[in-house]
């Protein structure tokens, strides 16, 4: 039995739960969210605002591995529909900016033009300074990938360290080379 997927989970105040035709709807204050439960030997028990995932003991080895996966996925879910994910990103490099036109995001990183990084659906960008940008957003899946989206326009090179790498990210630097003489 997976040891993450037997950890209940608290429904906050606020936050309604469905599970209907194996789709599980989350809602809270910031939004919905919806996740199918494909596999046949996952159950959810929902009863005094705790989630039990369970999976059925007689099940293949791909529903004990789904087990944990599912709880973790529920779990963020609830998460995300009360407090919302964030991730921070750095421009490192001359003259690397990034600024806001509407929604979406325009990101000048040493190309001969500018990028535009249109916002997803439920993703928000926020520039406190023209050298951050913060994804923001109730999906933990959809701001990771789309930070990871805007990482992917200028990665962080390790000589001199110019790209965009995420705020807690350490890149590793190379030594350039010596005159060996």
């Amino acid at each position: 039995m997976s040891r993450i997927g037997k950890l209940p989970i608290k429904i906050e105040d606020g936050v309604k739960v469905a599970f209907t035709d194996r789709v599980v709807t989350v809602t809270g204050k910031l939004g919905t969210l919806s996740q199918a439960i494909e596999n046949s030997a996952i159950d959810l028990e929902i009863k005094d605002g705790i989630i039990h995932v369970l999976c059925a003991e007689n099940s293949d080895k791909a529903a004990h591995a789904a087990h944990g996966l599912y709880r973790a996925l529920i779990h963020n879910m609830v998460v995300g529909v009360t407090k919302g994910y964030e991730k921070g990103l750095v421009l490192a490099g001359v003259g690397y900016k990034a600024q806001m036109t509407g929604t979406d995001l325009v990101l000048s990183v040493g190309y001969s033009h500018t990028v535009t990084v249109k916002a997803p659906a439920g993703i928000k960008f926020e520039c406190p300074k023209p050298e951050e940008i913060t994804v923001k957003g109730i999906s933990k899946e959809l701001v990771g990938q789309t930070a990871a989206n805007i990482k992917a326009i200028r990665k962080s090179e390790p000589y001199h360290g110019y790209g965009i790498h995420y705020k807690d990210e350490t890149i590793l630097r190379k030594e350039g080379k010596t005159n060996g003489k």
